[in-house]
């Protein structure tokens, strides 16, 4: 387990607000009080993943300690995947996403966790439950963020190809050097955090309206860059968990290498303007 500390100070979700307009000196916030033994809600994203879920929801019941809830998130499957949640884990919350996208599925599934400690699982079986307690030790251990690597010690995995590992080495070398970050993995899905980050993280509303055409921000794939992108521009506390990717179990996978490449990239150049641009906001003020 490595810890990750971006090249700027640690700040806490108040820190962001803007600062009072007469006293401008330095004001001190109390940190968030965070239990030793934290409540854990699981987020499960699926679109047509029923076959997966029976085989998913079992192993995450079956983590010790006990999670305090899991969370199916349905982006208008087909294939029956709620009503085979609810079958094979009857105390399952099962909710419908509000627009499209997997980015607005988590943010659906963050809105709706009672947790303190909100982990990110993704259905198609390549994610072990049981690596969940060490997501979660990293928090208690002083982390605010979690983050799965494959490519740390300990970590591996099962499935990913040659050019999908060049191509994830490149992002994180972008990544690292736009958000002074040491990543070694910046393209996986398997995270982990405090739930009062929710704020910082300023994800879309999952109330907003759907634009008439495209998506909005956040709310596609590449809702995991933009986590990894503001936990690093708000100076968090992040911690890389060692992990081992699996096969997925059935179906096939939605990824497309050039394509999603492309996104991350983007991605990490739009972030790294938002961040310019809130910070020179900040020091105008």
């Amino acid at each position: 387990m490595s810890t990750l500390t971006p090249d700027r100070p640690a700040v806490s979700t108040q820190a962001l607000a803007a600062p009072p307009l007469v006293d401008t000196r330095p004001r001190q916030y109390p940190q968030p009080t965070r239990s030793p033994f934290p409540t854990v809600s699981v987020v499960v994203p699926v679109r047509n993943e029923a076959r997966n879920l029976e085989i998913v929801l079992p192993a995450i019941a079956a983590v010790r300690p006990a999670v305090h809830e899991i969370i199916v998130v349905d982006g208008n499957s087909t294939d029956g995947s709620l009503e085979a949640a609810r079958r094979v884990l009857p105390w399952v919350r099962t909710i419908t996403q509000t627009r499209k996208g997997k980015g607005n599925a988590m943010a659906c599934g963050f809105a709706a966790a009672t947790g303190d400690v909100i982990v990110m699982f993704d259905a198609d079986g390549s994610a072990d439950p049981a690596e969940i307690p060490a997501f979660v030790s990293a928090l208690v251990a002083g982390a605010d963020f979690a983050k799965g690597s494959r490519f740390t010690t300990g970590g591996g995995s099962d499935d990913i190809t040659l050019l999908r590992r060049g191509g994830n080495a490149g992002l994180n070398g972008v990544a690292n050097a736009l958000f002074g970050t040491s990543y070694t993995d910046l393209c996986y899905g398997y995270n982990a955090f405090w739930a009062d980050l929710l704020p910082i993280l300023d994800l879309p509303a999952v109330d907003a309206p759907a634009p008439s055409d495209g998506m909005l921000w956040g709310d596609g794939f590449e809702i995991e860059t933009v986590l990894n992108c503001r936990v690093a521009a708000a100076g968090l506390r992040i911690t890389e968990v060692p992990s081992i990717e699996r096969l997925r179990v059935f179906g096939d996978s939605n990824l497309r290498t050039f394509a999603d490449g492309t996104r991350v990239l983007r991605t990490l150049l739009a972030e790294h303007r938002r961040a310019d641009r809130r910070s020179s906001s900040r020091r105008a003020r």
